[in-house]
């Protein structure tokens, strides 16, 4: 795909949603933290559900550091991997209290010493709460990315790679949350949905759906 075809991608997804953002319901730094660990292997829908009865309870380090982890687990259990989740969110206040004055860190490699933290939840953190124009690959935009192909790679960084060097500058900020809701709406798994793609006449997948 071309740097022109790249451009007119993006600036059509521009026009079309100028301010993006996750389907993750926060409102602090740590809450969008919290949330994103939760969604790993869960729908952002179910994680909401739950957070909009944790948050009020607890929603800060030493709130959810009080509850323990059997206490948090009651509130995620409906979500995938809870127990695990529940350890690590336990283990991540103990280090923010003790290492960031209870405040989530700003820098990649802080981020990812976090339990239960790694590239692509430090990326969202980076790129959604502290405004730096990275990447955060999930499986929505891996599979966009190689179906396009917009950025194809055999691996998540690879791919990570290929989009901060393909994407034109001024649409990198936004470029994450524009990617993840096509590849969740639009460009879905099993049968993309191309009649209503704004992208059709610039996508370069030969397979294409009538509908």
């Amino acid at each position: 795909m071309n740097a022109a075809k790249r451009r007119e991608i993006f600036a059509r997804f521009a026009a079309a949603n100028p301010h993006p953002t996750t389907e993750l319901e926060y409102t602090t730094p740590f809450e969008l933290l919290v949330a994103v660990v939760l969604s790993a292997q869960a729908t952002d829908k179910s994680v909401n559900l739950a957070t909009r009865i944790l948050f009020p309870r607890a929603n800060t380090p030493a709130a959810l550091l009080a509850l323990g982890q059997v206490g948090l687990e009651k509130y995620i259990q409906r979500i995938g991997l809870y127990k695990s989740k529940a350890k690590h969110l336990i283990e991540t206040c103990r280090i923010l209290l003790e290492q960031h004055n209870g405040e989530v860190p700003t820098t990649r490699t802080a981020l990812e010493a976090l339990p239960g933290v790694g590239r692509k939840t430090a990326n969202v953190l980076l790129n959604t709460a502290f405004g730096e124009a990275v990447m955060a690959v999930d499986t929505h935009i891996f599979r966009v990315a190689n179906r396009i192909p917009l950025a194809p790679g055999k691996t998540v960084l690879e791919v990570e790679h290929k989009l901060m060097k393909n994407i034109p500058r001024e649409y990198l900020q936004d470029a994450h949350h524009w990617l993840i809701l096509h590849g969740r709406y639009i460009c879905k798994a099993r049968k993309p949905d191309c009649p209503h793609c704004l992208i059709a006449d610039l996508c370069e997948y030969p397979q294409k759906t009538a509908g």
